[in-house]
């Protein structure tokens, strides 16, 4: 679900909002709760939205009822003050009434409570921290809040203020296109309920990168390049292997650059022919378009636009395509594994506006989602490499073991090979390629062993005790 299905929803009928909202699932940016509720258990899920993209909380459903909120009308005024009495620093809400009939078939009311995403972590007066999961507020430990904070530390950029501008200065076509999509009443509502305007109605980097006619005479590296290499080797100088007419650059505001880059994209990469489904032989891409473009989408919403040195860049080579964009993966998320990265957005309004707009899915989805189609067409999984400042993906059009293979090698064995093949001729110690795959010492140091003996990796040292010692692909694996 769409963060514009809840506004339709509040937008309905009197008669109607209570059913709309009761039908819709609860998660990322929605939560219901029940007029019992006590203020200061709303604690939670204030500080869940804040600390992760913002949220609407509706108040006075509950159980599949519209219980409504005229029954205890006590209770309306601390539920108002909630965010202030038990957040610390108070998270910034905004508490509408909106009208509805309750299941008594009355005329009620239900407390709309909008979350604006925070630019610090706010915690409960009890001190927890909440980040919002899916469908549910998730408690931090130590660690996961450390992160946090090192991330929230670095503001979000996003919502910074683009000094002189005005929301008449931006693309009409994309803001009204986007008014459309959610139903809004003017742009002033719409930009205010997504964020993309400051408490004082200045507009934020964000609104200017997603609407802007061209970000880049602001953002200067806000661009994606693409290139396409007639070699597997990058190559340097006189061998750098560039096709003629291929390095081509694409601006504009996020969602149309990542259209054009998805036309663009698809002339250049290469084909092969295969046996479709229709029982003809069909030229398909090396790698499935649904793989590379969520890696470009994922790119393009959760880049750091505040490093201005660097672009995203997509290289296409004749066996596989990598995309790398700037900016390290945020604090919560370990490259090595990353089907369990949880959702966080560097970029809480870009990332919302792109769902609205059903550019993008939420981040830990995208990945998964590239990890699906990759398997469905017999690849390896995408492979993740994150330099001190910059994340490379690496999608190959390489077939993953064969299974009898696979059933003979230890679980973890693929994410080795995969570790070392991004790694190159180059090939990574003993130490990281445990780093690389998620395991510890012994673990990886048993599935080098059986891979060793598949003859699918070399080893190359002077000794056992070799401090230098590497480990590479074996030719043709």
């Amino acid at each position: 679900m769409t963060a514009n299905q809840v506004d339709a929803a509040l937008a309905a009928d009197r008669s109607d909002v209570g059913r709309r909202l009761l039908a819709l699932p609860e998660d990322q940016w929605f939560d219901r709760k029940s007029i019992r509720v006590r203020a200061q258990d709303l604690d939670r899920p204030l500080t869940a939205f804040a600390n992760a993209e913002g949220g609407v909380i509706v108040i006075g459903l509950s159980d599949g009822r519209v219980e409504g909120i005229r029954s205890h009308a006590s209770k309306q005024n601390a539920i108002r003050q909630a965010a202030l009495d038990f957040t610390v620093p108070p998270v910034r809400a905004h508490v509408e009434q909106v009208g509805c009939i309750n299941d008594a078939g009355e005329v009620d009311a239900l407390l709309v409570i909008r979350v604006d995403p925070g630019e610090l972590v706010h915690e409960t007066r009890a001190g927890d921290v909440y980040l919002r999961v899916g469908d549910e507020s998730r408690k931090l430990g130590f660690a996961a809040r450390q992160e946090l904070e090192f991330d929230k530390g670095q503001g979000q950029y996003d919502g910074r203020p683009v000094p002189g501008v005005r929301i008449a200065d931006l693309d009409r076509k994309l803001v009204q296109n986007y008014r459309s999509r959610v139903g809004a009443s003017s742009d002033l509502k719409l930009f205010r309920a997504r964020s993309l305007l400051t408490p004082k109605d200045e507009l934020t980097n964000a609104g200017y990168l997603l609407f802007a006619p061209r970000p880049q005479d602001l953002f200067p590296e806000a661009y994606i390049r693409v290139i396409r290499f007639l070699t597997p080797e990058r190559g340097t100088g006189a061998r750098l292997g560039v096709e003629e007419g291929s390095d081509i650059r694409i601006e504009g505001p996020i969602p149309r650059a990542i259209q054009e880059a998805d036309r663009v994209i698809s002339s250049l990469i290469p084909k092969r022919r295969a046996l479709a489904e229709s029982g003809l032989f069909e030229a398909r891409p090396i790698v499935p378009r649904e793989a590379w473009l969520e890696g470009v989408v994922n790119a393009a919403i959760h880049r750091s636009y505040s490093l201005s040195g660097d672009h995203i860049r997509v290289e296409i080579y004749p066996d596989r395509v990598e995309i790398e964009s700037p900016g390290r993966f945020p604090g919560l998320a370990n490259p090595a594994l990353p089907l369990e990265i949880p959702r966080f957005a560097r970029n809480p309004r870009i990332a919302r506006v792109c769902a609205d707009l059903r550019i993008g899915q939420e981040l830990g989805e995208g990945i998964k989602r590239m990890f699906d189609e990759m398997r469905i067409v017999g690849l390896r999984d995408p492979a993740y490499r994150q330099t001190a400042g910059s994340v490379r993906l690496t999608l190959a059009a390489l077939p993953r073991l064969p299974a009898t293979q696979a059933a003979r090698l230890p679980k973890g064995s693929q994410q080795i090979l995969d570790a070392l093949r991004t790694a190159g001729v180059a090939g990574l110690g003993s130490g990281e390629v445990a780093e690389a795959a998620g395991l510890s010492r012994p673990a990886a140091n048993a599935r080098l062993k059986a891979l060793r003996e598949e003859g699918l990796i070399v080893w190359h040292g002077k000794s056992s005790k070799d401090p230098r010692a590497r480990w590479t692909l074996a030719e043709g694996s």
